[in-house]
């Protein structure tokens, strides 16, 4: 079941593909009853990448479960009209499309305040509606990008992808934060408000430390500061089985009983030498080639040094640890679907539980809604 913190608060779902269906299932997870409304033809993540015997995406069913959809063609009187008596009785409403598209479509900012004072309207675009890329065209590689998330990450040589896509999940998260704030900022103002937010400044809102860096001129090249692969004791090793382990033994505490147990007292010392520690790291990596993973969890394992080896996807979802805080739920048949939910627990409860999603038609949901 869904948290009940939410319940009894209606959202409308406008948005696409990922960032925005997140944020809205984020309000689901929480209790908000979520309608999504979709075109005719449906959202393009239904039919984006392979589809299962039921014609949609596994993506498309995942990002949607617990919500109810419905269809209606905004370019239409109809279908506009049908529009703005679900958004009269909603409480929330999150979009996700370029700034003015619903302007055009003439149900803009305006003419919702106008429909529902009440209303909290999140619209959340790839740049923000303001600046000079308001309406430029758009992915998580451009935002991380332009955001400064790409810069300080990766090799040496050049920055590196981040997957899954960083800056949409974030900027879901930070929409669904947002929303529930100004939920509770009604209850007291009585009045719903417009909250601007772009995937890109959401990157761009961890970065205080290296803009700091930068500007002070002591912000090391990539790949060579203290979390980005700089020092011997965080760093990704890979192993005689062509497999990888993590190091992240950044306390003295914790470096010390590593290398007591790979039988390098000789290293302690050498977690201060200066960065990068190419020669240290060096011999770590020759360390970590000489057994298989499993010889290094065996060793590892029962040591106190942050050390943890790199399960596949494949393992994941039965790491001991993952397996018994139950965040993953697997689907069976021949077509399953394994579910992630949200990482949150209240009073020794389970994670919040997502129904699959359903289609219905609107004089269902606004009976519900009545």
């Amino acid at each position: 079941m869904p948290l009940p913190f939410l319940s009894g608060l209606r959202v409308v779902d406008l948005g696409q593909y990922l960032p925005g269906p997140h944020a809205a299932q984020l309000l689901a997870d929480l209790g908000a009853a979520v309608v999504k409304v979709e075109p005719p033809d449906g959202d393009p993540l239904r039919r984006l990448g392979p589809t299962d015997a039921d014609g949609m995406t596994a993506a498309y069913k995942l990002l949607n479960a617990g919500k109810t959809v419905v269809r209606l063609d905004l370019k239409s009187a109809d279908g506009r009209a049908a529009f703005e008596t679900l958004v009269a009785k909603a409480d929330a409403l999150v979009e996700s499309y370029r700034p003015g598209v619903l302007d055009k479509l003439g149900i803009g900012r305006d003419r919702l305040r106008a429909l529902n004072p009440r209303l909290v309207h999140a619209s959340l675009s790839g740049w923000g509606s303001t600046g000079p890329y308001a309406l430029r065209a758009g992915h998580d590689l451009n935002y991380m990008a332009v955001g400064g998330g790409l810069d300080s990450s990766g090799l040496p040589d050049r920055p590196m992808i981040s997957h899954p896509p960083v800056a949409d999940f974030a900027s879901a998260q930070q929409t669904a934060l947002a929303v529930a704030a100004a939920l509770l900022g009604r209850e007291r103002t009585g009045q719903g408000c417009f909250l601007d937010l772009s995937i890109m400044e959401t990157v761009l809102g961890w970065q205080g430390f290296q803009l700091t860096a930068a500007a002070r001129g002591t912000m090391p090249e990539r790949g060579e500061s203290l979390l980005s692969g700089g020092a011997a004791c965080y760093r990704i090793y890979r192993t005689a089985d062509g497999r990888f382990a993590t190091l992240s033994a950044l306390e003295a505490k914790f470096w010390r009983g590593f290398c007591e147990a790979v039988g390098r007292p000789d290293w302690i010392a050498r977690q201060s030498d200066p960065l990068p520690q190419t020669a240290l790291t060096a011999e770590l990596e020759a360390l970590f080639a000489s057994r298989d993973l499993a010889a290094w969890k065996a060793l590892l394992d029962p040591v106190d040094c942050c050390f943890e080896a790199l399960p596949t996807l494949i393992e994941v979802a039965d790491h001991p640890h993952v397996a018994a805080r139950g965040q993953v739920r697997r689907g069976t048949g021949p077509e399953p679907l394994v579910e992630t939910l949200m990482g949150l627990r209240v009073d020794g409860g389970p994670p919040p539980a997502r129904d699959p999603l359903r289609e219905s038609g609107l004089d269902a949901v606004l009976a519900a809604w009545s």
